[in-house]
C-alpha cells in the first residue's frame, strides 16, 4: 500500500507484538469544496466531510449545512457543496371559509332563497418557517396553525311553497307590513339615490316591466300594490331581500 500523505493511527516505528495490533490507514483523496461561489480542491486524509471542509478553509455558521452528511467519509473525486442557510419565522392571519346552512321555508316560493344571516369568515393564525439557501428563498413551510376566530355559518331560507297562480292569490299576504318596512308606508317615498320609489321601492325598469307608466312613486297607492302583487307572482319575495319576510308575518 502506498502511504505517502496517508494518515496512520500508529507511528511507523511501532513494534508489532505477538498479539498483533490494529492499524487505521486513511490514504489521501482529492475533494473539491464548493462554497460562496468558489471551488477549493484539497488533498486530504480526513476522516469526515466536516474535517475536509475545515481543511479547505471554509467555516460553517449557524444553520449552514453540506450537500452530503458532515459525518460521512469523503471519497476521492467527490464534490462537497456548502449550503449557506438563513432562516426566520413569519406569522400570518388567513381567512377560514364559512359554511352555509339551508333551512326549508314553506312561506317562500320554491326556487327562492333568502339569506337570513350572512356568513362571516373566521381567522386562522399560521406560522411559517422561511429559509434562504445560498441566496435563494425556498417555499415557506407551515409549522403551526390555530384558529383565533371561528367562522360564522351563513343561514339561508330555501323556499318550498307553491307559486300563486294569479295576483288574487297574493291578496292574503301582508302588503301593508312590506310597505312599512320598505318605505315607511309612504306612497311617494324615494330612496336617497333616487333609484327606487313608492310604497315598495321599485326602480323604473321594474315598474315599466309590470306595465306601469312614469315613476312608481307618482302612481296611486292601489296601483302600486297591484303591480307589486304581480311582481310577487313572477319572482316571489326576492325583489325585497331585506323586507320580503314581512309579507308572511
Amino acid at each position: 500500500m502506498r502511504t505517502e500523505g496517508a494518515y496512520l493511527s500508529l507511528a511507523r516505528s511501532q513494534p508489532i507484538g505477538r498479539a498483533g495490533l490494529a492499524l487505521d490507514v486513511r490514504t489521501e483523496r482529492t475533494v473539491t469544496v464548493m462554497a460562496d461561489g468558489r471551488a477549493r480542491t484539497v488533498r486530504t486524509n480526513a476522516a469526515t466531510v466536516a474535517e475536509t471542509v475545515a481543511e479547505a478553509g471554509v467555516t460553517l455558521r449557524g444553520q449552514d449545512a453540506t450537500s452530503v452528511p458532515p459525518d460521512g467519509f469523503p471519497r476521492d473525486g467527490q464534490t462537497v457543496t456548502v449550503l449557506r442557510i438563513t432562516g426566520a419565522r413569519e406569522v400570518r392571519e388567513e381567512p377560514v371559509p364559512f359554511g352555509v346552512r339551508r333551512v326549508a321555508d314553506p312561506a317562500l316560493f320554491s326556487g327562492t332563497e333568502v339569506v337570513e344571516r350572512p356568513g362571516e369568515p373566521g381567522v386562522r393564525r399560521v406560522t411559517y418557517t422561511l429559509r434562504t439557501v445560498n441566496g435563494v428563498r425556498e417555499r415557506p413551510r407551515r409549522v403551526a396553525s390555530e384558529v383565533v376566530r371561528a367562522p360564522r355559518t351563513q343561514l339561508v331560507r330555501v323556499g318550498t311553497g307553491a307559486h300563486p297562480a294569479t295576483v288574487r292569490d297574493a291578496d292574503r299576504l301582508d302588503w301593508a307590513g312590506l310597505a312599512r318596512c320598505e318605505s315607511g308606508g309612504r306612497a311617494d317615498a324615494v330612496d336617497p339615490s333616487g333609484t327606487y320609489g313608492g310604497l315598495y321601492q321599485l326602480d323604473e325598469v321594474t315598474w315599466h316591466g309590470l306595465g306601469g307608466r312614469g315613476r312608481p312613486q307618482d302612481a296611486p297607492a292601489a296601483e302600486q300594490t297591484d303591480r307589486a302583487k304581480e311582481l310577487y307572482v313572477r319572482r316571489g319575495p326576492s325583489p325585497w331581500p331585506q323586507c320580503g319576510a314581512r309579507l308572511h308575518a
